[in-house]
């Protein structure tokens, strides 16, 4: 083990793992021994400093295209593979409506290029995929509406600024999109890395368990959540918006009585199709399967429930073409609908990238999961995973008391507030497994990252709007090979 490996090591706090292993990874999913000893969090912040002699924060700002980049088209197409053909379209011409939906749907392609910027060395459990629409509101199990990261994905385990650069790259076009200047967005972007400096460094010597009982309730006054105020109306009509989306309200959006009493999902293609009885009778073995992957009192719950229709929908951008159901359900009586999300898990863009992820967590769908679990404070009480035709799906619920802020609506105030809030949440994500002190050593007291950060976006955006402009004229002329091979 040479210098620098010690030095990365010492600042993740583990040892290094096996061949083919995230290092470290293996002692969040493998046995528990309470006889280790823990690191003092004074000397995991020691070790996270230590890390800027090899890595000095100043590095990561700025990008430069790199001579052998591939043609982020390409990179596209190929994500292409393995989607239903029919859809492919759909996801293309999402795409091209904006430089913010094409970073939205090239995850690809700032996957390669994050692996080729400088990295820390610290290793942790990411999003995979933190860009500004992927955070927004949900229920609790208690009812309550939260702020935290919904999206997972791209979920896996890997550098941690992969996240946080992609979130800033997010900020800065967003407000390009909404007409934001230079200076503007510049500074949206180090209030971003300003929020998530500020977090690690709160979270540092907090206990544990203190820190996974931390929920951000918007409207109660939280400094670092929303604090302009223009920022806690946006978030209380957001939170309003969230209420209503509740199960009996889809049942009004989505289904209709059919004439033998029962319910039936309405057609509304291409987003929301009813399938055959086949693939009915599939996902509903697959439902059945997903239910010994929830707590054993969940299970029981599920029990109460029986299964009234399936349809297919289409969802998001990055999304679009991969397998997603919805399933209508019944408990006691008609005024008691339950909508789960049957939705497939793909490989994670960094996969190929970061290292293998313990065979425990090869499929899919229970990566996903785990990634949820992990990284919100409050995760659906329902989630889980299953296999369908040998492909791997999660299982949630639809849109139960979840709602989200319309980046459109992303500047001013609003803008520097929001992006702040986001870059806090992540820092309590990545927070969640011990991580918290290295990362406060790492990113320090000064503005030095958030500089550092806010380079990097403005370069980056530049380079999103060049592919975007590509792809769409490659879209236009028809010269998109939609499915590769």
């Amino acid at each position: 083990m040479d210098l620098d490996e010690k030095t990365k090591a010492a600042a993740a706090g583990m040892e290094i793992g096996g061949a083919g292993v995230s290092p470290g990874f293996d002692r969040y999913v493998g046995e528990v021994d309470f006889r280790s000893k823990n690191q003092p969090w004074e000397s995991r912040r020691a070790a996270g400093k230590a890390l800027r002699k090899a890595t000095p924060r100043e590095k990561h700002a700025g990008w430069t295209t790199p001579s052998d980049r591939p043609n982020p088209i390409d990179l596209i197409v190929a994500s292409n593979r393995g989607r239903q053909p029919e859809l492919v379209p759909l996801r293309m011409e999402r795409m091209a409506a904006s430089p913010f939906a094409f970073l939205r749907g090239a995850a690809a392609v700032m996957a390669w290029d994050l692996a080729h910027t400088p990295i820390s060395g610290l290793d942790v459990v990411i999003d995979g995929d933190a860009h500004l629409s992927n955070f927004g509101f949900y229920g609790t199990a208690q009812r309550d509406v939260v702020f935290d990261l919904n999206d997972f994905d791209e979920t896996t385990y890997g550098p941690w600024e992969f996240d946080l650069k992609r979130l800033a790259a997010s900020v800065n076009v967003a407000a390009r999109d909404n007409g934001v200047n230079r200076k503007d967005r510049r500074a949206a972007v180090r209030r971003c890395g300003g929020g998530y400096r500020a977090n690690v460094k709160r979270l540092q010597d907090m206990g544990m368990l203190d820190l996974w009982h931390l929920h951000a309730y918007p409207g109660r006054n939280d400094p670092h959540i929303h604090p302009a105020d223009k920022s806690v109306a946006a978030a209380r009509q957001a939170v309003l918006k969230a209420t209503e989306q509740t199960n009996l309200h889809l049942r009004e959006q989505m289904a209709q009585r059919r004439p033998d009493g029962g319910w039936e999902f309405r057609d509304d293609p291409p987003v929301l199709t009813r399938v055959d009885s086949a693939t009915a009778g599939k996902i509903v073995a697959g439902l059945s399967a997903y239910t010994q992957t929830v707590m054993p009192e969940r299970r029981a719950l599920l029990r109460c429930y029986r299964v009234a229709d399936i349809a297919h929908r289409v969802v998001g951008v990055g999304s679009v073409a991969t397998r997603a159901y919805l399933a209508l359900l019944f408990g006691n009586g008609d005024d008691d609908p339950l909508f789960l999300q049957v939705k497939e898990a793909v490989a994670p863009a960094l996969g190929p990238y970061v290292a293998p992820l313990p065979e425990s967590l090869r499929h899919d769908g229970r990566r996903v999961v785990f990634g949820q679990r992990t990284l919100q404070a409050s995760s659906d009480i329902l989630i889980g995973w299953t296999t369908i035709d040998r492909r791997p799906y999660y299982v949630r619920q639809m849109r139960n008391l979840k709602g989200s802020m319309e980046t459109a609506k992303l500047t001013g105030d609003l803008l520097q507030s929001y992006a702040a809030a986001c870059g806090y949440l992540l820092a309590r994500a990545h927070s969640r497994l011990g991580a918290a002190a290295t990362l406060a050593g790492y990113c320090g007291n000064s503005e030095v990252f958030d500089d550092a950060l806010a380079d990097f976006a403005e370069a980056y955006a530049d380079q999103t709007e060049a592919d975007h402009e590509a792809f769409v004229k490659a879209y236009k002329s028809g010269k998109v090979l939609w499915i590769n091979g």
